[in-house]
């Protein structure tokens, strides 16, 4: 097939020669008359030699690259990519009668940039975050239900939120294929609701599966503070590992309502869960010292972008000081920034300046980051957006 074509400038070709997936729009000298936003287009050196095919976008990132080579990017071509990242999830067990709960599709991670497919049960949770893969929405959900196996039964679209607000798009949220049929997806052996038609990203936080059972082998006897519970995904797993008690706080209602639902699912009536909506660094600061020895520190993006590194490092720098100040002795914490915009360096470099600033001594633990369902293109390093911590506080 034929595709408008962008023409990068003298030189420009190297990165995409390495296979990183971006074009950046000052590598480009021109472009066809009459390229849209999420037109599928074929680059092309200065020299006239094709480079691969992508999605075309207005913004610093003006292609996605989806093929290097010529192939055409049809229902076909999703087929192929999805099944082959099913294949990956296949091969890490992720589908098991204890586990129905996985990311299938993770951006530029599966040779997809601008998808993600989350899924639940048997319903895919399927975000665009780019004109391209919005305008594809139809084919990626023929193709989803076209893996085999035939487990899919709805495919539901939720990218109002995720798409450029330039694009002029007005996506609808909606169900592409089936229809709502159950909301309580199964991670680990532990049920949850998933809110994908109003909670955030597609519902749950997928990412943290394997730090959630980690956190899970530390909670024995321990009296647990989940700050920034969301959903209380680490709060029902420290309920499984044998915790004293477990406190979850998030500044949102809805968020609390909907830990309490999912740690009833799993535990019903169990006393040893407490819910608070309240703001974390109030809450941080009123609490008594020594009062809890697990502390879970997952807030959401303190920088979604470059402009505002700055400030998402002074603010981890405090959040992690005042747990340092409160933590009781002997403590464990599990601190974290999932901000793409900060790297694992400058990420650690903030906990270290507060736990300077407490005058404590402090062991790290385990180093963590994303999921394999959330896998790294190796010619893609951005794609490495989780950044943990688990430490040992004296």
């Amino acid at each position: 097939m034929q595709y408008k074509t962008v023409t990068l400038l003298r030189g420009k070709e190297s990165s995409l020669e390495r296979m990183h997936p971006w074009v950046f729009s000052g590598a480009i000298a021109r472009l066809d008359a009459g390229i849209e936003e999420g037109d599928l287009v074929s680059v092309y050196t200065h020299e006239g030699r094709h480079l691969g095919n992508g999605h075309y976008q207005v913004g610093s990132i003006a292609v996605r690259m989806l093929a290097f080579d010529d192939r055409d990017i049809d229902t076909a071509f999703y087929l192929e990519r999805l099944t082959d990242a099913l294949r990956v999830r296949q091969a890490l067990r992720l589908m098991r009668p204890d586990n129905n709960a996985f990311r299938l599709v993770h951006g530029e991670g599966d040779f997809l940039p601008g998808l993600v497919v989350d899924i639940y049960a048997g319903t895919a949770v399927v975000q665009a975050h780019s004109p391209g893969m919005h305008f594809a929405r139809h084919q990626i959900a023929e193709a989803l239900m076209q893996l085999p196996g035939g487990w899919l039964r709805n495919v539901y679209y939720k990218s109002e939120t995720t798409l450029p607000y330039k694009a002029h798009l007005d996506p609808e949220n909606q169900y592409l294929v089936g229809q709502f049929d159950t909301d309580v997806a199964m991670e680990n052996g532990l049920q949850f609701h998933v809110d994908w038609l109003r909670g955030q990203k597609t519902g749950f936080f997928v990412d943290q599966r394997e730090n959630r059972r980690l956190l899970e082998h530390y909670a024995a006897n321990r009296r647990v503070l989940n700050m920034f519970c969301y959903t209380g995904g680490f709060s029902f797993y420290a309920m499984r590992g044998g915790a004293q008690l477990v406190h979850s706080v998030d500044s949102s209602a809805k968020a609390v309502k909907l830990t309490r639902d999912n740690v009833a699912l799993n535990y019903p009536d169990d006393p040893r869960h407490e819910a608070f909506a309240d703001d974390a660094f109030k809450y941080l600061d009123a609490m008594e010292a020594g009062a809890y020895d697990l502390i879970i520190l997952d807030p959401p993006a303190f920088a979604k972008h470059k402009s505002a590194l700055k400030n998402a490092l002074i603010g981890y720098r405090k959040l992690n000081a005042k747990a340092f100040g409160k933590i009781a002795p002997g403590g464990v914490l599990f601190t974290f920034s999932c901000s793409q915009a900060v790297s694992k360096e400058q990420f650690r470099l903030a906990v270290f300046s507060a736990a300077a600033q407490s005058r404590r001594r402090v062991r790290i633990l385990h180093q963590l980051t994303q999921p394999a369902d959330h896998p790294i293109n190796i010619y893609h390093p951005e794609g490495e957006y989780l950044k943990g911590l688990v430490l040992y506080v004296e």
